[in-house]
């Protein structure tokens, strides 16, 4: 049977008994260690949609960059506004909403379905944490229902910051749902101005069947893990039968990032191989976690705001293939932070088997 090891980089062999947990950093509560959500191989892949609910305001440090120049792409950091919130929606009931488009290559069959959540609730305010767990979910077309999460809610207060992270399974919504537009709103999000800044957003994750694709293999982790100064994460797939050239994506759910803070890096490593560094145009190779939605370097993603910088709100799809050359039977990921601490939330893997 095959077996999922988690491990972090510190350890020197992988720990097959127990879900390891990260070493915590000083006035941090207790992460929710990931653990291995889905699994699955078949003929078909992961399609995501999402996007942030709040993006900067006023500024309130000295030598900003224009907010609106921020959105566009500029190199800026949350914590350098009063942080503002997103509200798309046309629900006066809500303070904060967003949508995305969810694309599925036609004659798609969705396996599963999980939407993912998150944001720092200690700003200028501290939101009590009581609604961590509940959002309203929007099918394309359709009126706004209430999603509560059906996992624990992962969170830590480190006294600068307040992080959740909390997840659902919505396979029978999507899977029963039209094509176009998700909107979620009301996720537990503080605005305002404090040195960490504001962030907040919301991922939906889907594992299709696809007869004209390619077999894969589908992994989905998640948890809530701080990663960066000090801290590192990895992950480990055992057990794959991936040929020379396959192709590959690794996708990232995380906040918290800084955008032109440097040392957060990305690897993928085969067994007996070296690390190889991931980056694309959107995500350089020092700077991977640096607010943005992109898909293989384009961030220019069917959303609604397009913020091609979110300040603070990461939900990437990387390409891997570059580290498939050789083929492998086992897959590690490597995360890491540098100067920059970002919140992982989610991580997902697709790569090409043999059949």
């Amino acid at each position: 049977m095959k077996r999922i090891a988690l491990y972090l980089l510190s350890v020197f062999a992988l720990l097959c008994a127990a879900v390891p947990t990260a070493v915590a950093a000083p006035g941090d509560g207790p992460p929710a260690p990931f653990a291995e959500r889905f699994r699955a191989v078949q003929h078909g892949g992961f399609a995501r949609a999402a996007n942030a609910v709040i993006t900067c305001g006023t500024a309130a440090d000295d030598g900003a960059p224009d907010c609106a120049d921020a959105q566009a792409g500029g190199t800026a950091r949350s914590g350098q506004y009063a942080m503002a919130y997103i509200d798309t929606d046309d629900d006066a009931n809500t303070y904060n909403s967003s949508s995305a488009e969810l694309r599925l290559p036609p004659g798609s069959r969705v396996s599963y379905a999980r939407l993912y959540w998150s944001a720092n609730i200690r700003v200028g305010e501290l939101k009590p944490s009581a609604d961590n767990g509940r959002i309203l979910l929007a099918e394309p077309g359709g009126r706004y229902k209430e999603v509560l999460a059906d996992s624990p809610v992962g969170q830590h207060d480190s006294g600068e910051d307040s992080v959740f992270s909390a997840s659902a399974d919505v396979t029978a919504l999507v899977r029963s749902a039209q094509p176009g537009a998700w909107t979620v709103g009301q996720i537990n999000t503080a605005g305002g101005h404090s040195p960490e800044g504001g962030w907040g957003g919301w991922t939906l994750v889907v594992a299709y069947e696809n007869p004209d694709e390619p077999l894969r293999e589908l992994v989905l982790w998640d948890g809530l893990e701080t990663v960066g100064q000090g801290r590192e994460l990895s992950l480990a797939a055992d057990g794959l039968d991936i040929p020379a050239g396959a192709d590959g994506r690794l996708g990232l759910v995380a906040g918290g990032g800084d955008r032109g803070v440097d040392g957060d890096q990305v690897t993928v490593r085969v067994p007996g191989g070296p690390a190889t560094p991931l980056a694309d145009a959107a995500n350089p190779a020092g700077d991977v976690l640096n607010g943005t939605v992109s898909d293989l370097g384009d961030p220019r993603t069917a959303r609604t705001p397009a913020y091609a910088h979110t300040l603070g709100y990461d939900a990437d799809v990387l390409d891997i293939s570059h580290a498939l050359t050789d083929g492998a039977d086992g897959l590690g990921v490597g995360l890491g932070g540098g100067r920059d601490r970002y919140h992982l939330g989610a991580v997902f893997l697709q790569a090409a088997v043999r059949s």
